[in-house]
């Protein structure tokens, strides 16, 4: 499939789009780190929680960053939906009214055919995985680190938007956003174990010149998608790496925790 088309927006926000997606219509982003107001070390468009991490960055310089950001996916008037990420399986299905961060429920997936919502979950390496049907009235937004991913999210996901819809899998389209790519994701032998033994062991990666073992996390979200019956050409992917492109993306390996986030956004398509 193509790969994702960068957009640069007429506010400074850079974002990552989905061919796929921007065809169904379903207004979406995977963001960077361009555009934003925050200082070093979460330059510039920081878009963490604070309900997680308060003194990483000032309120009003988090609230400017997501102000522009809904500009530039001409999401404005949306209500942001937001999840406290645990890495696990659980999908939230928001109900029409806003809820206070503090009050959002522990899941790392959102689902919904709501209209004026828009979902949103953070990464800083796991991979950001965003779901719609090919009518975009339902649509997904998901966060899959490796935990996540053994537990079974994207799965999940795709039940919860099938459910939805009341459709087949094989009617979504999917969009795989930038994440730590296999070249930078070393793992000791516990992480080994537990994507072999969740029928994972080809996302396991060994070369010569590593010391170590290394996961293609990217690779075992792309199989689960096909596992659960998303077609393989009804899904887009990326070699992007927030690691290696610090340019680009926050990456929580890379800086050792001391950086922002990155979001992956999507809302149904509009009337």
């Amino acid at each position: 499939m193509p790969d994702l088309i960068r957009i640069e927006h007429d506010n400074g926000v850079v974002t990552y789009q989905s061919p796929l997606l921007r065809a169904v219509g379903v207004p979406h982003g995977f963001t960077t780190r361009i555009g934003g107001v925050s200082s070093p070390p979460y330059a510039s468009l920081n878009l963490v929680s604070l309900i997680n991490d308060p003194e990483a960055d000032a309120n009003t310089r988090v609230a400017e960053n997501f102000r522009r950001v809904r500009k530039a996916l001409g999401c404005r008037q949306h209500i942001r939906v937001q999840v406290n990420q645990v890495h696990g399986r659980e999908v939230w299905r928001p109900p029409s009214e806003p809820i206070r961060p503090v009050d959002a429920p522990r899941a790392d997936a959102i689902a919904t055919d709501r209209a004026g919502l828009l979902l949103m979950v953070r990464v800083a390496d796991c991979v950001p995985v965003l779901l719609s049907d090919k009518n975009g009235r339902v649509v997904s937004a998901v966060h899959a680190g490796w935990r996540g991913v053994i537990a079974g999210v994207v799965a999940s996901a795709v039940d919860a938007l099938t459910s939805l819809s009341e459709m087949q899998p094989s009617g979504l389209v999917a969009a795989v956003g930038p994440c730590i790519q296999v070249e930078r994701f070393e793992v000791g032998q516990e992480v080994v174990k537990a994507f072999q033994d969740a029928g994972l062991g080809h996302a396991v990666r060994q070369d010569d010149t590593w010391t170590k073992h290394h996961i293609d996390i990217q690779a075992a979200v792309i199989h689960q998608l096909d596992q659960a019956g998303v077609p393989c050409n009804q899904i887009d992917r990326t070699g992007l790496c927030t690691f290696a492109q610090a340019d680009d993306f926050f990456s929580h390996r890379r800086d050792q925790g001391k950086t922002g986030r990155q979001a992956a956004l999507i809302a149904i398509k509009p009337e």
